[in-house]
């Protein structure tokens, strides 16, 4: 007696359709000239809780100073982070540091036009994050910032060169210009307006911006990618607190 065995249905091929086509790299991995290589071992230090000084301003005192006498190129240079309200949108460049002083880290800009003064205006926290790739070290500051008087930012004014003087009056920082030729016109107007006169005042909106620090991180680059981090917390009495997190 045979048993008939009716036969299966052929099954449709299945087509998997990806949500999000795949895209070529333009950069991967990559490690100084070498791509998709390992990263770099920083082994040119360590920092441990017994060399850090109770006030963050003096160790970055330290730090810079060190930086100064061991070839780092411009340790003056960082990056300014600021974010505008409400939209939570965050901006970045970089400056230079001018000035530290008992309160905090000083920078000149424009504050009338420039994208900076417009964030500020609507949030007055912003942060600093220095790299010294020759040490391997960096440093991020964090907290509130305030505007020096015209008085205080002419010491640093005086100290420019006559064409960045000018400069600053004749650049109204990231406006759109029609071209190269309308911000040269401009240098041309206040140049003759300034003609013969040595002492130029600084502008309404030209000054510096003194970040006051509620945060510190000093950061000491490790192999492994286990470096060292130790971070100052200002409390509410204006002391210091030192901890070390996690790399």
């Amino acid at each position: 007696m045979r048993i008939s065995i009716p036969p299966r249905p052929r099954r449709r091929p299945t087509t998997t359709m990806a949500l999000h086509p795949p895209q070529a790299k333009l950069i991967f991995a990559p490690a100084n000239d070498k791509a998709h290589s390992q990263a770099d071992q920083y082994t040119k230090g360590s920092l441990s809780r017994s060399q850090l000084d109770p006030n963050p301003l003096t160790q970055f005192n330290a730090w810079f100073t060190h930086a100064q006498s061991h070839s780092v190129y411009h340790p003056e240079t960082v990056c300014l982070a600021t974010c505008a309200l409400p939209s939570g949108r965050v901006s970045s460049r970089m400056v230079y540091l001018k000035e530290l002083d008992t309160r905090g880290f000083v920078v000149y800009s424009n504050f009338g036009t420039s994208k900076k003064a417009a964030d500020i205006a609507s949030n007055p926290y912003a942060s600093l994050t220095f790299w010294w790739s020759e040490l391997e070290r960096q440093v991020r500051v964090e907290g509130r910032v305030e505007r020096l008087t015209s008085e205080e930012s002419q010491g640093y004014y005086d100290l420019r060169v006559r064409g960045s003087r000018i400069g600053a009056w004749a650049s109204q920082q990231s406006k759109v210009l029609r071209g190269r030729e309308e911000l040269e016109d401009r240098v041309r107007e206040v140049e003759k307006r300034f003609e013969g006169q040595e002492k130029i005042p600084i502008p309404e909106f030209w000054g510096g911006l003194r970040l006051v620090p509620d945060m510190v991180e000093f950061w000491q680059g490790r192999e492994s990618r286990l470096h060292d981090r130790f971070v100052y917390t200002k409390g509410e009495g204006g002391e210091w607190e030192i901890e070390r997190v996690s790399p």
